[in-house]
C-alpha cells in the first residue's frame, strides 16, 4: 500500500488550511466547524486548535452524524442496520459561516447528505468545505473550498486517511479493490 501522506504531511496540511482559512476570513467570529463522523470529527478539532493557535479565537466545534441521510442506506432490502450515532451541535447554526470538515472528498454523495443533515439544523449563512483528501470523481457538482492533498485515483483504488484518534497512527494510503 503506497503511503501518500505520512503523518508530518497529513498535520502540515491541516495547518495549512487553518492559514488558508485565516486568510480567507476578516475574522472567525461568525465561523463553526462541523466534523462529518467518523474522521471529519478529529480533523474538525485539529482545525480548531491550529485557529486557535494562529488567531487566538476559540471556533465552535460540532459533530455531524449523516446515516439517515445518505442516499444508499435503502438500497439493499436486507442487511446489517445503520448505525446512528450522536449528532453533536451545541450552537445555532443560523447566520454563521459553517466550515464543513472530512477526510476525504469522494463522488460528492456525504457532502450532500451532510448539507441535507445541516440545513435540517437551521439557516447558515454560508456553507465551506475543507478535506484532507480530495481523490476526484465526482458524480455531483460539489468542489472542496480547502483542500489538503489531490491524489488522483482510479475507480479500482480506496483511498483509507487513518488518524491517531481513530486507527493510532496519522497517514494516507491507497489500496486497490482486492484490499492490498
Amino acid at each position: 500500500m503506497p503511503v501518500v501522506m505520512a503523518a508530518d504531511q497529513v498535520a502540515r496540511s491541516i495547518t495549512r488550511i487553518a492559514h488558508e482559512v485565516v486568510e480567507r476570513h476578516r475574522t472567525l467570529d461568525n465561523l463553526a466547524l462541523i466534523g462529518i463522523r467518523t474522521r471529519g470529527v478529529p480533523i474538525a478539532r485539529r482545525l480548531a486548535a491550529g485557529l486557535h493557535e494562529i488567531t487566538g479565537t476559540t471556533v465552535p466545534t460540532g459533530v455531524l452524524d449523516i446515516t439517515l441521510y445518505r442516499d444508499d442506506l435503502m438500497r439493499h432490502a436486507v442487511g446489517p442496520q445503520p448505525v446512528l450515532r450522536k449528532t453533536d451541535i451545541d450552537f445555532s447554526i443560523d447566520n454563521r459561516r459553517i466550515l464543513l470538515v472530512d477526510d476525504v472528498l469522494y463522488t460528492g454523495r456525504t457532502i450532500r447528505a451532510a448539507l441535507d443533515a445541516l440545513i435540517d439544523f437551521g439557516r447558515p449563512g454560508a456553507i465551506e468545505l475543507a478535506v484532507l483528501i480530495d481523490r476526484g470523481h465526482r458524480e455531483l457538482p460539489i468542489k472542496a473550498d480547502y483542500v489538503g492533498k489531490n491524489v488522483p485515483t482510479s475507480l479500482s483504488e480506496s483511498v483509507q486517511v487513518r488518524l491517531a484518534e481513530v486507527e493510532g497512527l496519522d497517514e494516507v494510503v491507497i489500496q486497490d479493490a482486492t484490499g492490498s
